[in-house]
């Protein structure tokens, strides 16, 4: 394999982008350090807020994670009272999620926070980069990634 005929860190879409996802998760997740919470956190608290009281199964979705990922990223968030799940008033068995008003305040100061994340990496990248990157990277998310039939086996 000519490796002169490689450019940037790999060849591989999925190891370059998850190498980019991990720098910046870790630049975030330090700016937001005083809040108490983690970027994931951080998301998770935006997703229910804008949600209004969205069905666990919804958030798994639209975050692009299992449910039980979801419960375990939850937990911390319920023990320090900032979410809290119910059951839904139509289907008891389907579980729903709100931001408590600790939970709504620590969204707000934490928010703060992540603007300041949010104005240096556009001034790093530019903001007209960063809003193609996001558009890209929801192109991306939205794809179809079954795998076909004829797919090689190993």
């Amino acid at each position: 394999m000519d490796k002169t005929a490689m450019p940037g860190f790999s060849p591989c879409n999925n190891a370059t982008l998850r190498r980019a996802a991990r720098k910046l998760s870790r630049f975030y997740d330090d700016v937001i350090a005083p809040s108490g919470l983690k970027g994931t956190q951080y998301g998770l608290l935006y997703q229910i807020h804008v949600g209004s009281e969205p069905a666990m199964g919804t958030i798994a979705e639209e975050m692009v994670m299992d449910l039980s990922a979801l419960g375990h990223t939850l937990k911390p968030l319920i023990r320090d009272f900032y979410v809290e799940t119910f059951a839904d008033k139509d289907d008891r068995r389907v579980k729903r999620v709100r931001l408590t008003p600790q939970g709504l305040a620590k969204l707000e100061e934490t928010t703060k926070l992540w603007s300041f994340a949010q104005q240096r990496f556009e001034a790093l990248v530019g903001q007209q980069r960063a809003a193609d990157l996001r558009a890209m990277l929801d192109e991306v998310a939205a794809l179809d990634y079954e795998v076909p039939p004829a797919a090689p086996s190993s």
